[in-house]
């Protein structure tokens, strides 16, 4: 049995935002059931525990739901430069980062005395185009691993807008576990939705110069006045706070949107989950990054809702080899286009559900997936060091994932 590490990123300290969580659980869930021990690894910002000291118990606990019962090491540095492990004894955590067979790792910036400990590493970029960027801005500094994996279909391809940093990048598809989202139908229901942040305050610069601000506000209110094309219900679940927030949402709403705090709907992976499977579809816009870079890449997110069978209309990231358009999944550029998209699926409500559903099981399978994954990273080792000469591009949010 191949022993797995997965290293997360910001998981146990944010308990409180339920779709994170379920990005790393599609990994872990589906290796242990291609038999694979699997452990969950994660860095403890310092400090955490004083501030909020009943955090980590509830987590385990739900790791424990989860069937990760005493497979969780959480570290924090200490400032003698050791580390403090968490959740296991310091023997055990050491055999398990010792006898691992692979580390799988989205904590892009890891400390790389924690990286060396193991025989075998992987870098996942879940943020395509973005990761590249503070890379090769010198914004990010990632130590050398021996495999890098992306989910962004064009990343290191000829033509691509993406800066492939001179990394051997290897594609891989976002995986969602369809066992744990089964198909849900209710014709009955009329509300499309998603969850998302909003105003992150996070821009791609050069030098002193903004490129663009690249928060899903600027793409969502550029479809502000859909509400009005469209005969279905629009609601946006959104992480919201302060002033410019509040105004933002009153526009929404005076345009129609039903607007929520995503923490009443998402504010735990169980309640996540039952938003989205009791919503009709997904409408959902991407950062500007993903349209600006091209990047071809479909949020985990949406994987949610594909397996629920609830179809999804979401902003183009590119052409795609694979990704289906008109069926079960819509891609638009215009208003037009997803005001068509939200008719269309209204049209013949039950095919397009049952279309997402063979999106997701054709597709994005996790368990074909990480065995892919599996295979991918048996070959011999790479060890490229990304010696890329920092520029004066940069964004504002370079240390790990984002919420695109």
């Amino acid at each position: 049995m191949a022993t797995v590490v997965v290293s997360a990123y910001r998981v146990a300290t944010k308990p409180e935002i339920g779709g994170h969580f379920w990005v790393y659980l599609q990994y872990a869930h589906a290796l242990r059931r291609l038999g694979c021990d699997v452990v969950w690894l994660e860095k403890v910002p310092n400090g955490a525990l004083s501030r909020s000291p009943g955090t980590i118990p509830a987590f385990l606990s739900r790791m424990a739901r989860y069937g990760l019962s005493g497979k969780v090491i959480l570290y924090e540095p200490t400032r003698n430069g050791d580390l403090r492990f968490l959740g296991m004894e310091r023997a055990d955590a050491e055999a398990v980062l010792g006898r691992a067979d692979l580390l799988l790792n989205f904590h892009y910036a890891i400390d790389p005395s924690v990286l060396s400990r193991f025989r075998r590493t992987a870098l996942v970029d879940i943020d395509p185009g973005l990761l590249q960027f503070w890379i090769a801005g010198g914004q990010l500094q990632v130590a050398p691993h021996d495999f890098y994996l992306t989910t962004g279909e064009t990343v290191g391809t000829p033509g691509s807008r993406i800066d492939d940093c001179g990394l051997p990048w290897m594609h891989i598809r976002p995986p969602v576990c369809l066992d744990l989202w089964p198909y849900k139908h209710d014709a009955a229901c009329r509300r499309f939705t998603t969850v998302s942040s909003w105003l992150a305050r996070e821009y791609l610069t050069e030098g002193d110069r903004v490129i663009y601000q690249n928060d899903k506000s600027v793409s969502f209110l550029r479809f502000a006045e859909l509400p009005s094309r469209a005969s279905c219900e629009l609601e946006l679940a959104l992480y919201l706070e302060g002033r410019v927030d509040a105004e933002d949402r009153e526009l929404l709403e005076r345009h129609g949107w039903r607007v929520r705090h995503a923490l009443e709907v998402a504010g735990s992976p169980e309640r996540y989950r039952a938003y989205i499977q009791s919503s009709r579809g997904e409408f959902s816009c991407v950062k500007p990054s993903c349209v600006e870079l091209q990047n071809a890449w479909v949020s985990d997110r949406s994987l949610c809702y594909l397996a629920s069978g609830k179809p999804v209309v979401v902003q183009d990231t590119g052409a795609s080899a694979f990704l289906p358009d008109g069926e079960g999944m819509f891609r638009f550029s215009t208003i037009d286009e997803a005001a068509d998209a939200l008719a269309a699926i209204d049209a013949d409500y039950e095919r397009h559900c049952r279309a997402a559903r063979e999106i997701a099981e054709k597709f994005f399978d996790a368990e074909t997936i990480l065995a892919e994954v599996l295979e991918l990273t048996e070959t011999s080792p790479s060890r490229v060091n990304p010696s890329v000469t920092p520029s004066s591009r940069g964004s504002s949010s370079p240390s790990g994932r984002t919420s695109a």
